[in-house]
Parts: structure tokens; sequence; C-alpha cells
């Protein structure tokens, strides 16, 4: 029986020998699956950002690690040291704070989709435009900071409106916060971008803000400075190409004029 016994385990170790003299080679275990970039890209792009993201994965690379905010928020997150590859901004404007700081590595940037603003209710709204809003409140994101909601004042003082309706809205920390209070019911009325709209079923567009009354809605992205990713910059070229230009079109977004 013994006898019977130390030959199962000497065919056993014999086995095993290649795998634990693989294992002993180097000193140490093998390295965990590599992770993507970093991204840290504006709220609004979640959908059509992810979806790019699993077609450069389906190339054979790492997904990218994707994180979500307000552009202004962000921003001050690279400001503050976070560990990040790249940014992806909603306007132009806190892209060139990162830029004059030193925190984008010089020749990475570039424009890539645009955007428009649209007026929307909650599904079913008999709303027509601002004039319906009556005693309720105009949910904006925050148009002191975050990109959506700085868009949106610009374009209410141009269109002379934003002296009547100042004391009415409701700021909100991103646009997707602010499609959120429409779509809860909680205000009447709320100026996102087109691409949120499309976004929800909740919410309807009740209408079109002319590209005219505000500043060109840009989408930039760059690599950071601190950034060490060996796929970086390679995503950063696969955000512009004519693959990445497809999918974010389906989600309503526009190419740069």
């Amino acid at each position: 029986m013994q006898r019977a016994f130390s030959l199962v385990s000497r065919r056993l170790l014999l086995a095993l020998l290649p795998a634990l003299l693989a294992s002993c080679q180097g000193g140490s275990s093998p390295p965990a699956a590599a992770k993507g970039p970093i991204v840290l890209a504006a709220s609004s792009l979640q959908e059509a950002l992810t979806e790019v993201a699993a077609a450069w994965k389906d190339h054979g690379h790492a997904a990218p690690v994707l994180s979500f905010a307000a552009t202004s928020a962000l921003a001050r997150q690279v400001q503050q040291g976070a560990p990040a590859d790249l940014f992806f901004s909603a306007d132009e404007e806190w892209m060139d704070r990162l830029d004059h700081a030193g925190l984008v590595r010089s020749g990475t940037r570039g424009d890539v989709i645009g955007n428009q603003l649209v007026l929307i209710g909650p599904k079913g709204t008999a709303a027509h435009g601002l004039a319906d809003l009556g005693d309720g409140r105009l949910s904006l994101a925050d148009p002191a900071a975050v990109p959506a909601g700085k868009y949106a004042k610009a374009a209410l003082e141009s269109l002379g409106q934003w002296d009547a309706v100042a004391a009415k809205v409701a700021p909100a920390e991103n646009v997707r916060a602010a499609l959120a209070l429409v779509e809860r019911g909680e205000a009447p009325l709320g100026i996102v971008y087109a691409t949120d709209a499309l976004a929800s079923d909740k919410v309807q567009v009740v209408a079109t803000l002319p590209a005219s009354s505000h500043p060109p809605i840009r989408y930039a992205v760059a690599v950071l400075t601190a950034s060490q990713h060996p796929d970086a910059a390679g995503f950063r070229q696969f955000l512009q190409s004519a693959e990445a230009a497809r999918i974010f079109e389906k989600h309503g977004f526009g190419a740069i004029k």
C-alpha cells in the first residue's frame, strides 16, 4: 500500500515539476494583466467614449480606464497631481489652463468632436420654450465652472434671456446631473448637450439653441505630461481615427469644422 502511494506521489511530483521550475525562475510571480491608460473625460462622453474604448480593446489593447465627471472637476484633479494619462475636455478653456501650467504633453493636444445645446423637458412635456418655465427651475450644469453651463449662460445672454431666468437656475455639478433633474421631474426645463438628450429616453428636446449664440463647442483631448503609459499616445490617435468618428457620430457628436 505504501509502495503504491509512493509511486503515485513520484508521478505527481514529476507532472508538477515543469510548473514548479517555471515559477522559480526570476524569483517572482508573473505580472498581473496590464491596464490601459487612465482617461479623465467629460461626463457627456460616457456612452460614446465607452464604446470607443471597447473598439480599441478589440484591436488587442488593454482596455482604457475611464473616469467621467465635470471637465472643471477633472482639470482640478490633474492640477492636484491625480494619476492620469489623458484628459478629454468638453471645452478648450480648461485644456488651456492645464496646457499653460505645463501639464499637457507638447504636440498631443487636438480637437476631436463638437456638440450642440438643446432645451429639454420631461418626456411628454407641453412646453415650447423658456416662456413655459413659469415658476419652475431651469436645470443647468454650473454656469460658473462647468463647460455645458458656461455655454448655456453665454447662449441665454446672447438671446437676451439670461436676466429673466438667472434667479431660477438650478446649478448642477455636471451636465448629466442637470439632465437627471429634468428626468426626475424636479425641473420642468433644462439646457444640456444634444448628445445627453439623445442618451435619455426620459426627456425630449423642446428647442435647439442657435450655434451662433455661444462659443463653438469643441472637445479637446491631450496626453498629460506625467503619463508614462505606452498606450497613451496610441489611444489619443485612435480617438481621432475614422473608426472612432463613426462611433461618436452615432451618439450625436459632430465633426470639428
